[in-house]
């Protein structure tokens, strides 16, 4: 049973730092406290495992890269055929990459992570 949209959000404002880092197994990719908590609520592990891939492929672009994720409007989604977009940049509006999902059941509407020395986390545990 997923969690409110309203409580994820609350939930996400809770962390700051990390006290532990978590791993990926085959991708030797952490992640922390905040991304652990909401890949529990909002079952989104695939959000962690995808964007991890993505970013550590750009790594030699940027040390830095910044993930977007955002559920497209109505029209937007009629026109391209994609419910959510995540767009991947160097921190300073340099899109790097761009990927398009159909379908996807993540609750939020847009949702930003930061990916650097090999970690993905919440902005608020920069």
């Amino acid at each position: 049973m997923k969690v409110q949209v309203n409580e994820i959000k609350e939930g996400l404002q809770h962390f700051h730092g990390t006290e532990m880092f978590y791993s990926i197994p085959l991708l030797r990719t952490r992640f922390t406290d905040g991304l652990k908590y909401l890949s529990e609520v909002a079952e989104c592990f695939w959000l962690i495992a995808d964007t991890s891939v993505i970013a550590k492929s750009l790594i030699n672009r940027s040390e830095f890269v910044t993930i977007d994720f955002r559920r497209l409007s109505k029209e937007k989604q009629d026109f391209t055929g994609y419910e959510a977009e995540i767009i991947y940049t160097d921190g300073n509006d340099n899109i790097l990459e761009k990927h398009g999902y159909r379908v996807t059941d993540f609750p939020l509407d847009e949702l930003r992570l930061f990916f650097v020395n090999n970690t993905l986390m919440l902005p608020s545990e920069y």
